[in-house]
């Protein structure tokens, strides 16, 4: 879906690097070799253990991975519990080590996700940036807050352009960036290469082609027809079936779904309806029923 939308590099799920090298089905499942023969991909790779880092690396780049992207920015407890993620942010000495572990055992270029630091005391978001530039990191993308304030507060655009000071290789921003509009003012406020969007393209694919034609036009794209709109989720629907099976694609689709429809007109009681569904086919022709009638309503008002 990100990629119909004007997306510029995808990237995937994270993945534990230990889970790798033991070949974790649940892990591996999000490399099938489909997914990354559609390139540029990049495999997104947790852990802290820089040996394991670089070996799963090795295995990502054997598959075809485009490229390898680190994550230090996950602010979730279950990762940073064992010391992974954004956690890491407060051992430089550790992040620079896995950092020219992995860069040492792969062709393809490596990049790290960060945050601007551990907690509001403690911002070192410029001295990693600084570590990852050293350790042969080819990009670098920067969510604007602490691991402490995870999605929550302002985004610190400020700290953003320190960073892209502080080095010279590309720097992504990230953290808030919902519309073209913003797309351009924090482009234009950190200096950043590019930004990096995740939640806003949660049921809204489309801002990407949104954000490019912005950008490159200055113009603002309307939002998609029903018939685009309705083309884009049941392409969704049927890619997250074909990826996670019959009984993990109906579960998954669910939030999926309920992103695309809520804020629709009648959306949040046909995701109610939506949810009770438990197969493929009746989950696809209740997507379809949906879309039909408010054609209809369209076209009777």
């Amino acid at each position: 879906a990100i990629r119909r939308c004007g997306g510029g590099l995808v990237v995937t799920e994270m993945i534990a690097s230990a889970a790798v090298l033991r070949d974790v089905k649940s892990e591996m499942r999000k490399l099938r070799t489909e997914a990354i023969a559609e390139a540029p991909l990049s495999i997104q790779l947790a852990g802290w253990e820089p040996p394991v880092m670089a070996e799963a690396a090795k295995i990502c780049a054997n598959l075809g991975a485009s490229f390898i992207d680190i994550n230090m920015g996950c602010p979730a407890k279950k990762v940073c519990k064992r010391a992974a993620g954004s956690a890491l942010l407060q051992d430089p000495k550790l992040v620079s080590d896995i950092l020219h572990a992995v860069v040492a055992a792969v062709d393809v270029p490596v990049t790290l996700k960060i945050r601007t630091g551990w907690d509001r005391q403690n911002r070192n978001a410029v001295t990693i940036a600084k570590v990852a530039e050293e350790a042969g990191i080819a990009a670098l993308a920067v969510h604007g807050r602490t691991r402490a304030c995870r999605f929550v507060g302002q985004v610190e655009y400020d700290t953003i352009a320190q960073v892209v000071e502080a080095v010279s290789i590309p720097v992504l921003a990230n953290g808030d960036i919902s519309s073209p509009e913003k797309a351009q003012f924090v482009l234009e406020h950190t200096g950043a290469a590019a930004v990096m969007i995740g939640r806003a393209a949660q049921g809204s694919p489309w801002v990407f082609k949104q954000i490019n034609h912005y950008l490159e036009i200055g113009t603002l794209l309307p939002p998609p027809s029903l018939d685009e709109a309705g083309a884009i989720m049941l392409r969704h629907l049927i890619a997250l079936h074909d990826f996670y099976g019959e009984v993990g694609g109906t579960l998954i689709s669910r939030k999926h779904i309920g992103w695309y429809i809520n804020p629709m007109a009648g959306g949040k009681q046909f995701t109610q309806q939506f949810n009770k569904l438990e197969s493929t086919m009746e989950q696809q022709a209740s997507l379809r029923q949906f879309f039909e009638s408010a054609q209809y309503q369209e076209q009777a008002a």
